[in-house]
């Protein structure tokens, strides 16, 4: 125990004495929790609007003052006729022109009418739908949406539609995001800085060297890993510091479920990282298999980014052998909808089976080849 715990100090000193490992280890899960938290969104914020008020009554007027103080909208101008409102679209200086009939307040049958800019289809059903919520909150009105030609009836003798948003009500996308960044980084910094550490001993000869040392070779693999492995830790910490007190992203569920997963992730990544390096003989290959093998995966196909639900049959099927989908799936269930161990089982049985599996692999083949 003693040799073991030497060698893992040694290999500490030989991470925090190369400067760029540890900036990809420490700066980068930074700079993309930070990128993916504020920059990549799909989120609609500070859309300018119009507004055409044909009925100038205190509805109304209230109506866009609640308008105009949210995050989402900004009122860019009052318009007085409908052809100034499509001189702003022509001019591209709105997104969306809100309209309010003459009748409004005098009419059961009178409807808001919301005219959007559909040239990005995306963005133009996002924004009639963000609208459609913040009118509905401040009283039931009947909305005809521009996009859509959907209606919310205002009589009492229709059904009235009541639209909740659970988990995440302001549908900020870095709810989404976190989650997955975090399957991201411990994939980036276990399994890539396992590999080509362990691959950079081999290219230099010094591997050789340390398996006929007095230590068992699984204890040297091990060793080697652990380093990367007790990083990843602080990284998560980062991680979910940054999204609790930056990006206003709860943690709803057990802080200590939420470590254990990370945990039984990070062993998975460890388990690739080393099973990458009995198959590549340089740093430049290990990193190559890496980015092709296990990044891009993470991205496409764990529901980071696309909908695995949108996804042909044969990438659903095959989405199920990502190990960050599961991890992903998890930390969503106890970070973001407050659930305990008992929902998430599955995932961490999934997890599992992929440690002992990728494990025994790894083992073997690092036997075999060295």
């Amino acid at each position: 125990m003693k040799q073991f715990v030497s060698f893992v100090r040694k290999e500490f000193y030989h991470i925090f004495r190369d400067m760029r490992t540890m900036m990809i280890l420490l700066g980068i899960p930074v700079i993309l929790i930070i990128i993916f938290g504020y920059a990549i969104t799909t989120e609609i914020r500070s859309v300018p609007v119009a507004v055409l008020d044909q009925s100038r009554t205190d509805i109304t007027r209230k109506l866009v003052d609640r308008i105009s103080a949210s995050e989402y909208f900004n009122l860019y101008k009052m318009v007085d006729n409908m052809e100034e409102a499509q001189q702003l679209f022509r001019r591209n200086k709105v997104r969306l022109v809100i309209v309010f009939p003459v009748d409004f307040a005098t009419s059961n049958d009178a409807s808001i009418q919301l005219l959007a800019d559909a040239t990005d289809p995306n963005e133009a059903t996002q924004i009639t739908a963000y609208m459609s919520q913040l009118i509905m909150d401040n009283g039931n009105f009947s909305i005809a949406n521009g996009t859509s030609d959907s209606r919310f009836s205002v009589s009492g003798s229709r059904l009235v539609p009541v639209v909740h948003l659970l988990y995440n009500p302001l549908m900020k996308g870095a709810y989404n995001f976190v989650p997955g960044v975090m399957g991201l980084i411990l994939i980036l910094i276990c399994s890539m800085m396992t590999s080509v550490g362990i691959v950079k001993e081999k290219e230099m000869g010094t591997m050789e060297v340390l398996l006929v040392s007095p230590m068992k070779p699984a204890y040297i693999v091990i060793a080697k890993a652990i380093p990367y492995l007790l990083l990843s830790m602080v990284n998560i910490v980062t991680i979910l510091v940054i999204a609790y007190f930056l990006l206003d992203v709860p943690i709803a569920g057990s802080l200590t479920l939420l470590v254990f997963i990370s945990i039984l992730y990070a062993f998975v990544a460890l388990c690739l990282g080393l099973l990458v390096s009995t198959m590549a003989d340089t740093q430049k290959s290990a990193m190559l298999v890496c980015v092709m093998v296990l990044m891009l995966p993470v991205i496409l196909l764990s529901g980071m980014v696309f909908p695995i639900e949108n996804m042909p049959v044969v990438l659903q099927w095959l989405s199920n052998i990502v190990p960050a989908k599961w991890y992903i799936i998890a930390v969503k269930d106890v970070m973001i909808k407050g659930l305990g161990i008992g929902s998430v089982l599955p995932e961490i049985a999934i997890l599992t089976v992929m440690v002992a599996f990728l494990m025994l692999l790894s083992v073997k083949r690092f036997k075999i080849r060295l």
